[in-house]
């Protein structure tokens, strides 16, 4: 069981750590300080139910409809596009006194875009869906199995808290209108990079 949790945890550890849409809207949440807890309550939930899924072995979804990954990565490249030029645009207008007063959108807006960045993401299924669940098979018995889901899930529970509140200790140097525009200039090329990879995948 040991080996087993300790393949589930590092496993998806490493797959989450990759720098992701997801990953700095809730880099950017936590140096805000605003709805962080709830942010990445919902990040690592929806990752501990994919995990799940996939160590279920709904893997299989994919195979039953080969159109479905086409269609998310259009629709989560679409979303990351509009996202991406957003970031840029607030990077151009250099407007960051509400930020710097530590003003940010509503719980409502903050978790409907996170659900958008996770589920609109073709990404997070093949990590979860795929990866972790075809790893998963390599344990029979149902309490190693068990063992590699718990640790799984606990590592995105572990990541995203730590990303979400660990960013606070990045405050101190983002008190200024521009350390605020080179955030969203980096923010908005990830965003911009990953949408056209979106697309390259879907069309070929």
């Amino acid at each position: 069981m040991i080996t087993a949790a300790a393949t589930g945890f590092f496993t998806a550890f490493s797959l989450i750590l990759a720098i992701g849409a997801q990953n700095a809207f809730v880099l950017r949440q936590g140096v805000l300080r605003k709805h962080v807890g709830w942010l990445c309550l919902l990040c690592a939930g929806s990752d501990a139910l994919l995990i799940s899924a996939g160590i279920l072995g709904f893997g299989a979804v994919t195979a039953l409809y080969p159109a479905l990954p086409a269609i998310m990565g259009v629709s989560g490249a679409a979303f990351l596009f509009v996202y991406g030029a957003m970031r840029l645009r607030a990077a151009w207008r250099g407007d960051y006194a509400l930020v710097l007063a530590g003003q940010s959108g509503s719980l409502r807006a903050t978790l409907v875009t996170a659900f958008a960045f996770t589920w609109l993401n073709p990404h997070v299924y093949l990590d979860t869906l795929g990866l972790i669940g075809a790893v998963s098979t390599r344990f029979e018995p149902a309490a190693d199995k068990i063992a590699f889901g718990i640790a799984a899930v606990s590592a995105s529970f572990v990541f995203f808290y730590s990303l979400g509140f660990g960013a606070r200790l990045l405050a101190p140097a983002m008190q200024s209108a521009k350390a605020w525009r080179v955030l969203d200039l980096g923010i908005g090329a990830v965003m911009w990079g990953l949408a056209a990879g979106l697309l390259r995948n879907a069309v070929s």
